[in-house]
């Protein structure tokens, strides 16, 4: 199983994706509630939500219910990337990667905070095509 973050979903949901999943890949994309939030939030037209949403749900979803410790780690993921000079630009990034640590899933991601929480944590990434 993989974490698809929501980098890769706003690209998939776009008018020209970059990268498209095949059947092999479809069946090992989860999702995580701060994911489902970040895509939700940003679309525009009620019957796109609804449907989305039901899509997104029919994805298996890791780390739910979210545990304080989880909070708490993405909080000492913000703070130890700080304290070596690197800039996580989302504390939500910081969340997905501790659930992904919980869960032992790599993170399949078009976002650099990944790339830089991967440099001093065992954070597992797996870029995006294109």
């Amino acid at each position: 199983m993989i974490l698809v973050d929501t980098s890769v979903w706003i690209d998939l949901l776009g008018r020209r994706p970059r990268w498209r999943p095949g059947e092999d890949t479809l069946a090992q994309m989860a999702v995580c509630p701060p994911i489902l939030q970040e895509v939700l939030q940003g679309v525009r037209a009620p019957a796109a939500v609804e449907r989305l949403t039901r899509e997104l749900r029919a994805l298996p979803c890791v780390g739910d219910p979210l545990v304080l410790e989880a909070f708490l780690e993405a909080g000492e993921i913000y703070r130890a990337g700080r304290g070596r000079g690197l800039t996580i630009r989302s504390s939500v990034d910081c969340l997905i990667a501790s659930i992904a640590l919980r869960e032992r899933l790599p993170v399949f991601h078009y976002d650099r905070d990944f790339d830089a929480i991967a440099k001093f944590t065992g954070l597992r990434v797996v870029h995006a095509l294109g």
